[in-house]
């Protein structure tokens, strides 16, 4: 009877991977974490929503001539970007009552005698404004008629804007600060995970079981590829979900860079995940207790703090000095260049390099990484050192 056949490397890898993926999503951990993220996400959706419907017009009543003063208050309001309704009522007494009982925000009293604005407690500005300048203006129509003053020429004043694509500008750089909250948020809690699975498998030696049938390289790149195939659904899922509700909500005015934006963070995910998850593995190999893992993946975590908080910073100065060369720095331009390229005018062959760079500092961890990781892994008792784990490896 024939012995079976060995399993090759790429399906040692993705049997690990599958058992990382499986392990995960029974986990209550990351169900709760990715549940809270879509809620918080739809929420953010939702309250926007909700501000934007809360710019409600300015309600002006008239009593008087309406036919004269409401198209005038209207044409105010429209100079000075107020939404104004006018509302015709029959004399003070029903200007009163609607005043009381919130109807309109003010009442233009010009039936009689000189004009009064009626207000319950204050005007605020933009009222005051509109009326005045409606007033004003049929006023001084008047005075010219009077005077014999007719058919004056008065030339509209267009408007030409200096930046007119400076609001889907914004729009690009909010999406963008969000994605790479959200990519931060995800780079943390799987590097967490493969860490904190690193140590769960040394502590209860399954590891040994493991390196039995398997190479370390292999259990490696299985616990990263599984686990990237879970945050990378899972930030798909995300920015599809954010997408869509802001196109359904219509909160943005630029469907096609919105999904420009989104992709963009995802690819941006993919080189960091596999930065950082390399990392996080290799430093976890180094203890074998939880009760240690924060101290030797503290200093990863505080580089992604600082990758986070460069490009936040991005978004105000995309071309200043921290801005661009953070971009190219390996670790860091996962973070900043989705924010630089939403916020101003990257050239494609900056993007290509900040990749090509991200892709060697790739290749150079999981090389050098590997192998502490396999003079790491099977060392228990205590932190090993990195020399000690290199000095291992070779033997």
């Amino acid at each position: 009877m024939s012995e079976p056949r060995a399993l090759g490397p790429a399906a040692m890898i993705r049997l690990v991977a599958a058992r990382e993926i499986n392990a995960r999503i029974r986990d209550k951990n990351f169900l709760i974490s990715s549940a809270v993220i879509l809620v918080l996400l739809i929420g953010s959706l939702g309250l926007q929503v909700v501000l934007d419907s809360g710019d409600e017009p300015t309600r002006v009543g008239v009593v008087g001539d309406v036919a004269q003063l409401g198209p005038a208050l209207e044409a105010q309001g429209e100079a000075l970007q107020v939404d104004v309704r006018v509302v015709e009522l029959a004399d003070e007494g029903a200007a009163r009552a609607a005043i009381e009982d919130e109807g309109v925000d003010g009442v233009l009293v010009a039936a009689g005698h000189e004009p009064e604005l009626l207000v319950q407690q204050s005007a605020g500005r933009s009222l005051p404004a509109v009326v005045q300048g409606a007033v004003a203006q049929l006023s001084i129509s008047e005075q010219l008629s009077a005077a014999g003053v007719t058919g004056l020429d008065v030339p509209e004043v267009p408007v030409r804007a200096l930046d007119p694509d400076a609001e889907q500008d914004q729009q690009r750089v909010i999406v963008a600060i969000i994605g790479v909250g959200v990519l931060y948020g995800l780079l943390v809690l799987f590097g967490q995970f493969v860490a904190q699975g690193v140590v769960e498998e040394k502590s209860s030696r399954v590891v040994e079981l493991l390196l039995a049938t398997m190479k370390p390289w292999q259990l490696l790149a299985g616990k990263i590829v599984g686990l990237g195939v879970l945050g990378l659904s899972q930030i798909v899922v995300i920015c599809a979900v954010g997408v869509a509700g802001a196109l359904v909500f219509d909160l943005v005015d630029i469907p096609g860079e919105l999904i420009g934006t989104a992709v963009s963070v995802v690819l941006w995910f993919v080189l960091g995940y596999a930065f950082y998850a390399a990392v996080f593995a290799v430093a976890a190999s180094l203890v074998s207790r939880q009760e240690d893992l924060t101290a030797v993946v503290m200093p990863t975590t505080l580089v992604l703090v600082v990758a986070f908080v460069v490009g936040i910073q991005a978004s105000a100065d995309p071309d200043g000095s921290l801005a661009v060369v953070t971009s190219y720095v390996p670790g860091l331009s996962p973070l900043v260049m989705p924010v630089r390229q939403a916020a101003g005018d990257v050239a494609a062959w900056e993007i290509a390099l900040a990749v090509a760079v991200m892709l060697v500092a790739i290749a150079s961890i999981v090389r050098i990484g590997g192998r502490i990781y396999a003079g790491a892994l099977l060392r228990t008792g205590g932190r090993t050192k990195i020399r000690e784990a290199l000095k291992t490896e070779r033997v």
